[in-house]
């Protein structure tokens, strides 16, 4: 089994930021794809795309390229065309193929995200290149790339798009250089505090002696479990004026019965 923590070749001049990694897609042939790999790299906080000789030339402003883009039509705006996969790794440290065929001979391959944990403390200017839709990466290309990934999928059936396999290695990788924080969408509510709770469970008890759930006589335990089950839903202010709002309408009933 390949050692997932390969030795990196330290790079001498490490005047880079982690979001200036390289999206390399070798002869994409469908507009579709590199609009959708764009979308998939601007959402995971990268921009520097290459496609090396994509089948339509035109394809970075074909309409279908940019409607999938949906919003990273920026990055295809920035992306470059090339000839070579040579050309499309200048300045280049540390290329991953990402192929799923096995091959007796090459780099060694990896799963994305232990190789990319080892990877993200490097001073490496990092690559990752996709081959074509039908046939994926050619030995030959394979062959100039320092590491291959797979992607750990079911034996069955591993075949992923090529906008998806883009979207999953550019999550692996984010995850790796430190991810994004996840943003509430909702306004954190105010919490009760105990004079408010104390509160509740006063009016509770009137409640319940007015229905004739409580006996004060003989109370037993019912205030004391009743205090410990209102400390674990650790109450919002908002829901105590709910449940006073019950107590004040069930009190209500209660005393209308009586009558």
């Amino acid at each position: 089994m390949p050692d997932p923590t390969p030795a990196f070749i330290p790079d001498p001049t490490p005047d880079f930021t982690p979001d200036s990694t390289r999206f390399v897609l070798v002869q994409p042939s469908h507009a579709g794809n590199v609009g959708a790999a764009a979308r998939a790299m601007k959402v995971m906080g990268f921009g520097d795309l290459v496609l090396v000789r994509p089948r339509f030339a035109d394809v970075l402003v074909n309409d279908e390229a940019l409607a999938m883009a949906s919003g990273a039509t920026d990055v295809l705006a920035k992306a470059r065309v090339v000839d070579t996969l040579a050309d499309a790794l200048d300045g280049i440290t540390w290329a991953c193929a990402t192929a799923m065929t096995p091959r007796d001979f090459g780099p060694p391959t990896f799963a994305p995200r232990p190789h990319f944990e080892a990877l993200a403390s490097s001073a490496h200017r990092v690559a990752l290149v996709f081959g074509p839709e039908r046939t994926g990466m050619s030995n030959d290309d394979v062959y100039r790339c320092h590491a291959c990934l797979s992607i750990p999928a079911h034996s069955a059936y591993g075949s992923l798009n090529l906008a998806q396999a883009v979207q999953v290695i550019a999550y692996e990788w984010r995850q790796a250089l430190g991810g994004f924080a996840v943003l509430s969408r909702t306004v954190d509510a105010q919490l009760a505090d105990g004079a408010a709770v104390h509160g509740l469970l006063e009016h509770w008890r009137g409640m319940l002696e007015g229905i004739g759930f409580l006996d004060p006589a003989a109370p037993k335990k019912l205030m004391p479990r009743l205090n410990q089950l209102l400390n674990r839903a650790q109450l919002t202010q908002e829901e105590v004026h709910i449940l006073r709002g019950i107590a004040r309408k069930m009190g209500g009933r209660g005393r209308g019965q009586q009558d």
